[in-house]
């Protein structure tokens, strides 16, 4: 490099788009740093299987260290960014409450982004989201602790009359993918998994319930899909309730308007909000905090900064806005890695827009069930179920994970069985008594099909 200093590369996030970005630069004569505030990447579109007992946390993540330890130009800080100074090109950092700056010629941010919940933020500790490995712990948690604190009350209810037992009910909220794979899942496993382990209740007897403020179940596929997926729930034995807002969530029971519905576990899969570090960059955002980036992904009088992955508003060439999904951000990630190698060249200041290939999309329900779209193509049920599976164990990162999450599905589709079914933690459960009188109960039977789906 004519002993000049490398081009200093930052990359904030190493999630798809970060991450991709860091491995398609490795091979440049840069200097990579890739912060994070995890020590691992996590495959997200799994994060249900975790919640639902089907997977353990190790066997959809990976440490970054690990995936990037072949690249000697590549430098992994586990740290908590907390602003930037682009007129000094500078990401300030903290970890253990020390501040330091990393210096960058080049920044990528790939922050991501969390769960919204529509300036109803205490809600957020009666109702998780499910956007981390911890996310997902904590639902797993939650959902067991229910059947054994079920189990416990119906034990030492001398009267206690299975037959006449009032069963646990669940909610979710928000029926996009990641809320039609735990409501079609939950339903799984009370049916099958949990079935035969309990004496004193009947886990195929508890009730789930699938909230969507919209007409549909998985509005953003076409109505034929969504309609095959809505059926398909129905077929798992999830009640669905379209055109239904939410207005207020209490220890153990959510509100619908002038609705009530008591549960024992409270899940939410309704908004997304971008990642706060898109206000620190001081350039306009959108409502739900994206970063309005130019045609090729950097900020407005700032070429040198890309905004990336979910944190990143950009609309394609029909006008409509990217959605917040892995390929997108992979894509862009290498979309921008390679801009930036290429301007190591003199002479190479054309930048082309990105444009995004949509390759389709799939979203699972449940066992043998899902909705797939390839451009024209549509299809549902067991083929869409082989199709997801094999995309998902495909784009898993590392030999090892791809192995075990093979092995551990075939064992749970011919045996029923969720291999990891481990309560930690906390024993408590918010809105739960002991008392007969305050478990939860599902809604009247009249009030549900005044909001259910047509």
């Amino acid at each position: 490099m004519d002993g000049k200093p490398a081009h200093r590369v930052v990359i904030v996030g190493a999630g798809f788009g970060g991450l991709n970005a860091a491995q398609t630069l490795a091979s440049a004569p840069v200097s990579i740093t890739v912060i994070d505030r995890k020590n691992h990447h996590t495959f997200q579109p799994l994060l249900y299987q975790v919640a639902t007992a089907g997977l353990s946390p190790g066997e959809i993540a990976a440490p970054i260290r690990s995936i990037l330890s072949r690249n000697k130009n590549v430098e992994v800080l586990m740290a908590e960014v907390t602003g930037f100074d682009l007129e000094r090109r500078v990401v300030h950092t903290a970890a253990e409450n020390e501040p330091q700056e990393v210096p960058y010629d080049s920044l990528i941010v790939a922050a991501g982004a969390s769960h919204a919940y529509f300036g109803h933020d205490e809600w957020e500790a009666l109702a998780p989201g499910l956007k981390t490995i911890e996310d997902a712990l904590e639902i797993r948690r939650r959902v067991l602790l229910a059947f054994e604190l079920d189990e416990r009350r119906a034990s030492a209810d001398e009267n206690h009359d299975p037959l006449t037992h009032e069963p646990l009910n669940f909610v979710v909220v928000g029926a996009g993918p990641t809320g039609v794979e735990l409501a079609g899942t939950l339903a799984e496993i009370c049916r099958h998994a949990l079935a035969h382990d309990f004496r004193a209740i009947d886990p195929r007897r508890a009730r789930i319930h699938l909230i969507e403020g919209g007409p549909h179940v998985l509005p953003a596929y076409p109505e034929d899909l969504s309609r095959s997926a809505l059926q398909q729930l129905q077929r798992l034995g999830v009640e669905v309730l379209t055109s239904t807002m939410v207005t207020k969530i209490e220890p153990g029971v959510i509100y619908m308007g002038d609705t009530k519905m008591n549960a024992a576990v409270i899940l939410w899969a309704a908004g997304v909000a971008a990642s706060p570090l898109g206000k620190k960059l001081g350039v306009p955002i959108d409502r739900a905090g994206r970063v309005l980036v130019n045609p090729d992904l950097s900020l407005p009088k700032h070429p040198e900064v890309f905004v990336i992955g979910d944190l990143a508003a950009l609309k394609d060439v029909s006008g409509k806005l990217l959605p917040g999904v892995a390929p997108v951000a992979i894509q862009e990630g290498r979309y921008v890695a390679k801009l930036i190698r290429r301007e190591l060249t003199p002479g190479s200041d054309l930048r082309p827009p990105f444009h995004y290939h949509d390759k389709g999309s799939l979203a699972t329900i449940g066992r043998s069930a899902a909705i797939a779209e390839f451009g024209r193509i549509h299809i549902s049920g067991f083929i869409a179920w082989l199709a997801w599976l094999f995309v998902h164990i495909l784009f898993l990162i590392g030999f090892q994970n791809r192995v075990l999450v093979f092995i551990q599905w075939a064992w749970s589709y011919f045996t029923y069985e969720r291999g990891a079914r481990l309560i930690t933690g906390s024993t408590d459960l918010p809105g739960w008594s002991a008392k007969p009188s305050a478990t939860p109960d599902a809604v009247e039977p009249e009030e549900i099909s005044a909001a259910s789906h047509k």
